[in-house]
């Protein structure tokens, strides 16, 4: 069954949404964009709870809901906003379908304010699950099998991120990640908590042994932790709040 809000079709996975409303800021007032916006879903789960200043950004104008603040605007391109204009720019479930998130991302941070946010998720391929469908097919969770090339579609997942990778896309864009989480965790995923050792062992030997420098492997040892927590090992989605360094 399709999932929706209200009506509004949902192009993501279960309380992948309520997960990210969940790491807003309390101000009503603040200015958020929602990136892409899709039929509006979150859109209009932000105005339901009292946020007033909503812009809603995609390719085309695909929303199913009331609402005068919809703005043209390509992940690729320069994002049509002044600097630092912006608090919160959410998006949920985008930055797998493009090809430039590097330039993506500094334009979100370009748009926000200092110490704005920017809460961004993404099928989780960092998961035990997801590492172990590579192994045996070459093709990670929610990317199952190779992509029509004769009929490239945007709702393709071209650009699949693992944890490590996103930290660096947005740490080395001026973010600093403050929250990891996950929208849920399924049952199945438990079936790969006997890997979790040989992982974490592997891991730290790999990064011990082809780093160097020392404020690296500081960094490296930060980033361990984090991709063996539970939300990054067994979540569905991975769900990060980054904040733009003032």
């Amino acid at each position: 069954m399709r999932r929706s809000y209200k009506g509004i079709p949902i192009n993501t996975s279960k309380n992948t949404h309520e997960t990210v409303f969940n790491l807003l800021p309390a101000d009503k007032g603040a200015r958020i964009l929602d990136v892409p916006s899709g039929a509006g879903a979150f859109t209009q789960r932000l105005k339901d709870n009292g946020y007033s200043n909503i812009v809603s950004v995609d390719v085309v104008n695909g929303l199913q809901i009331a609402h005068d603040q919809f703005i043209q605007g390509d992940m690729t391109k320069p994002l049509p906003f002044e600097d630092n204009s912006v608090d919160v720019v959410v998006c949920i479930d985008g930055i797998e379908h493009i090809n430039k998130q590097f330039d993506f991302a500094r334009e979100v941070n370009r748009i926000l304010k200092p110490g704005g946010y920017f809460i961004v998720s993404t099928p989780n391929i960092s998961s035990l699950h997801s590492r172990f469908r590579w192994f045996l097919t070459g093709h990670h969770n929610k990317c199952k099998s190779p992509l029509d090339e004769q009929r490239p579609d945007p709702s393709h997942h071209i650009a699949m991120i693992s944890y490590p990778e996103m930290r660096y896309l947005l740490h080395s864009s001026n973010f600093r990640i403050d929250v990891v989480t996950t929208n849920q965790t399924k049952p199945a995923s438990w079936l790969y908590l006997p890997l979790v050792p040989l992982a974490y062992l592997t891991t730290k030997m790999v990064y011990s042994k082809e780093e160097k420098d020392q404020d690296q492997r500081t960094r490296n040892r930060q980033i361990i932790s984090q991709t063996h927590s539970k939300p990054v090992l067994f979540g569905e989605t991975m769900i990060v709040r980054a904040q733009k360094v003032g």
